[in-house]
């Protein structure tokens, strides 16, 4: 696997991406500090957030996730071993991408982080009524001010991802290195048939999300009782209505065959697909372990043939 450069540090690159979408939302600050200080001491250094990160939840306004991280390295001094990507657009107040909008979200996503840069830095979402050209010059410029060390884009249509680098190629701009598209063994056809290609045509890193499903490809769901047990449980139930519960039996048995969890066999699905790094997030330092177990698993032609042959309905 070739690390892009703007992943690389001292210590060597561990293939997989921490969602930060939990921190200061479901995961307090305390406990986002120990699967933080975990992942760390595991080897990892990726950490993936968003400006619009918590939202959704009721007394938040986006940044908290951001906020946790940024106090993370500053109490830890870990800035120099991490590599942080955050994203612009979905934030309610920062919505869209227009140009001054990004740079104000830009320079409050750095207040937050207590940095001086982000190592990438996503467009979280198209915003159609932006021309590609004013998308492109905006972000160019930040990483010409040295905010910025790699673009990102999340969430576009393909004919928007070859518009995008085309556009920048063009004009001796800064060229996307990566896209964030949603890619599991539950979310596999859109990808593979449309993005996937494209992916392979640009030379973009894939780092996809979320790679066990909202927690449904841990194995943890089996039956209704387990859905109806778990408070976040309804995140998960639709890929069981569509028939996912085939795709954990396969996941199981693969799992079992290796002696690992569930989880582990989700990311090494994953990067044998061609994923640079998969995104998955952690509410407790346990959870993170089977991850790296993900990460170190070898899945030979068989387990492959049965995990992509159960999903393939997805």
């Amino acid at each position: 696997m070739q690390i892009p450069s703007f992943l690389e540090t001292d210590r060597p690159f561990v293939p997989l991406n921490l969602g930060g979408n939990p921190f200061g939302w479901t995961c307090p600050e305390d406990d986002a500090f120990a699967v933080l200080d975990h992942f760390h001491a595991s080897g990892g250094s990726f950490v993936d957030t968003a400006d619009a990160y918590s939202a959704w939840a009721e007394g938040h306004s986006g940044g908290e996730s951001e906020a946790v991280i940024g106090r993370w390295m500053a109490d830890r001094g870990t800035r120099a071993d991490m590599r942080i990507a955050t994203k612009v657009g979905k934030k309610p107040d920062r919505s869209g991408l227009a140009h001054d909008t990004v740079v104000a979200a830009l320079e409050e996503s750095l207040e937050r982080l207590q940095t001086d840069h982000v190592d990438l830095y996503y467009a979280h979402a198209d915003d159609e009524s932006v021309p590609v050209e004013d998308q492109v010059a905006t972000f160019h410029s930040l990483v010409e001010a040295g905010k910025v060390r790699a673009v990102g884009l999340s969430n576009y249509t393909p004919e928007r991802l070859r518009a995008w680098v085309a556009t920048a190629r063009e004009h001796g701009m800064t060229v996307p290195a990566a896209i964030q598209p949603r890619y599991t063994l539950v979310s596999r056809t859109e990808y593979e048939t449309e993005v996937a290609p494209v992916a392979r045509e640009l030379d973009l890193a894939v780092f996809s999300y979320p790679a066990l499903a909202s927690g449904f490809l841990t194995g943890k769901y089996r039956t209704e009782a387990d859905f109806a047990g778990n408070p976040r449980g309804g995140a998960a139930r639709r890929y069981a209505e569509a028939g996912g519960l085939h795709v954990v039996d396969a996941l199981v048995h693969v799992a079992e065959r290796h002696d690992v969890a569930p989880s582990a066999v989700a990311i090494a699905w994953l990067l044998a697909r061609d994923v640079t790094a998969p995104i998955a997030s952690a509410s407790r330092p346990e959870q993170l372990d089977p991850l790296f177990d993900g990460v170190r698993l070898q899945l030979d032609a068989e387990d492959v043939a049965e995990l992509d042959g159960a999903s393939a309905a997805f």
